[in-house]
């Protein structure tokens, strides 16, 4: 039987690494639907090569160019952030990556949720956004999420089987390019640098995230409604090497780990899999090849661990908050515009002035967002380079 996987995000990392799995497992795997922001040029390319029953390109100024090259194709070309939200329904899709970076993510896979899908998710803000809201309404329509990040992916495996929950979880960081820098070296720190990751390869966005640590803080959250754990039973590691993706400690003192290869497309396989796990060629783990150390976050130096816990802790608007700051100051970094540091000293500015609310509409999100990404716009000149 074919798995029909639609893709929202299928010219980004993880949907290009999706599409190689999908590529190699094309009696089992389907891409029928394939989504992308403003890469019309690869889409188009995707669409070429795999002919999804539909392409969606959210970016409109170029859905003339990307129905002109599929012309001869039986896919159905659409345009608009509102029609990734729609195709959503359709019945034959049954499992939808989510691999769209940012805010972005949250309406279609609330619309994907809605719709019965299993997701494979990779948009890590859609629960540090709102898992207040997709965790039960993924419950009400009986959904399955499968996450795709290692970390996830790793506790996740490691509870299969398992009928108690842990007594903590260990997700690991590998703690970026700059962990070793002190803080006025970090202050000269290149964008071109912080997308030197020293094991991974992700996104732009992504590999700031990481280099910061607000990508280890998003997961803690992320974890947080996954795995229905406080975040005093979720520990951050520094673990350089990333060959340990994350632990669980039990109850009684045990601890299981997920080992593995830091290659994205295992858990994205694990994912798009159910849970079967699909054969591969893939590099093996050479246990004399490699070492495992640990090390504490340093939260000095990188204080966005930090205030993701802060965020969690208040609830509310406050994660939506300091997601929408960060999407806005890494911007701002990786056009050279501010300095590494001045991305948490923006947030951190944006979470002093937000105004709490308990009210987890969409709306009410929305508002937030918008408010919080004009002040941060705001503070910008006030950190420029």
């Amino acid at each position: 039987m074919t798995r029909n996987i639609a893709i929202l995000g299928a010219t980004g990392s993880i949907g290009t690494q999706a599409l190689d799995i999908i590529r190699s497992n094309r009696d089992s795997l389907r891409a029928h639907t394939l989504t992308a922001g403003r890469n019309y040029r690869l889409l188009i390319e995707q669409a070429l090569e795999f002919s999804p029953e539909r392409v969606v390109i959210a970016d409109e100024t170029h859905l003339s160019e990307v129905r002109s090259a599929l012309s001869g194709l039986p896919t159905e070309v659409l345009g608009g952030n509102a029609a990734i939200e729609q195709v959503m329904q359709d019945e034959e899709i049954e499992i939808v990556l989510t691999a769209m970076v940012g805010y972005a993510g949250l309406r279609p896979t609330l619309s994907a949720i809605a719709a019965g899908k299993t997701i494979a998710l990779a948009n890590k803000e859609t629960l540090v956004v709102a898992g207040e809201l997709i965790m039960p309404l993924a419950q009400k329509h009986g959904v399955r999420i499968i996450p795709v990040d290692s970390e996830h992916s790793a506790i996740y495996q490691c509870l299969v089987g398992e009928t108690t929950q842990p007594e903590k979880i260990l997700l690991t960081a590998s703690g970026g390019p700059f962990r070793k820098l002190s803080a006025s070296e970090l202050e000269l720190v290149t964008p071109a640098q912080a997308l030197k990751h020293p094991n991974w390869e992700m996104g732009a966005k992504v590999t700031i995230d990481s280099a910061s640590l607000m990508n280890k803080g998003f997961e803690m959250i992320e974890a947080r409604w996954l795995f229905d754990l406080p975040a005093e039973r979720i520990e951050v590691l520094v673990h350089p090497q990333s060959i340990i993706h994350s632990m669980v400690q039990m109850r009684d003192g045990s601890i299981k780990a997920q080992l593995g290869m830091p290659d994205m497309r295992l858990p994205i396989g694990y994912a798009l899999g159910l849970g079967e796990r699909i054969a591969n060629d893939y590099e093996r783990l050479d246990f004399f090849a490699h070492s495992f150390t640990f090390e504490k976050p340093d939260v000095d130096r990188f204080p966005n661990l930090t205030m993701a816990y802060e965020v969690l802790q208040l609830g509310g608007n406050a994660p939506c908050a300091l997601n929408a700051a960060n999407e806005i100051a890494v911007a701002a970094f990786l056009s050279g515009g501010i300095s590494f540091p001045a991305i948490s000293k923006i947030i951190r500015r944006c979470l002093e002035s937000y105004r709490p609310t308990a009210d987890l509409s969409l709306e009410a999100l929305e508002e937030t967002d918008r408010r919080i990404r004009l002040e941060a716009r705001a503070l910008l000149p006030h950190y420029s380079r």
